[in-house]
């Protein structure tokens, strides 16, 4: 190895993963969970994240065609639910965006209640309406907008 490989070699920094397996499989096998005991229970159980309310969405998932079922922060609006694809203000988009953009036919439960949805992408202007509710049930969405460069999409969920 020369000089300069070795110096290349020390001044690379490596890629830092967004998630470690370890944690990756731990926060799927949590967010499995949750949606399961909570559906299990109708709604009774493991019902809140950090003190606020919780929903599960079941949607079709856009490369494999299965049913997926994940915990969300409820957001009650009109007779649906409003679903902010947050990931905690990261950068992406969270993977259940592109499942619900490709299959917007959705399963709602809401404590005891099942609801049959179709989820649409609201325009800026209805997201500017709505985030004053979206941050009375969860303020940290306000946080994860301020910390990500994109602009976090908002569904309005309503029967169809």
């Amino acid at each position: 190895m020369t000089d300069d490989e070795s110096k290349n070699k020390i001044n690379k920094k490596p890629l830092a993963p967004r998630f470690y397996p370890t944690s990756k499989f731990m926060f799927r096998l949590f967010t499995r969970s949750q949606a399961f005991i909570f559906k299990l229970s109708r709604g009774y159980l493991w019902k809140t994240i950090n003190g606020s309310e919780i929903c599960v969405i079941k949607m079709k998932g856009v490369k494999t065609g299965k049913i997926r079922s994940i915990p969300l922060m409820l957001v009650p609006f009109e007779k649906g639910v409003v679903l902010v694809a947050s990931l905690g203000g990261a950068d992406i988009h969270p993977t259940w965006y592109w499942n619900l953009k490709a299959n917007p036919e959705i399963i709602a439960y809401v404590g005891s209640k099942k609801l049959s949805l179709v989820a649409k992408q609201v325009d800026d202007e209805k997201k500017s309406e709505l985030w004053p509710l979206i941050c009375s049930c969860y303020p940290d969405y306000d946080k994860y907008q301020k910390r990500t460069k994109r602009n976090i999409p908002v569904f309005n969920c309503q029967p169809g």
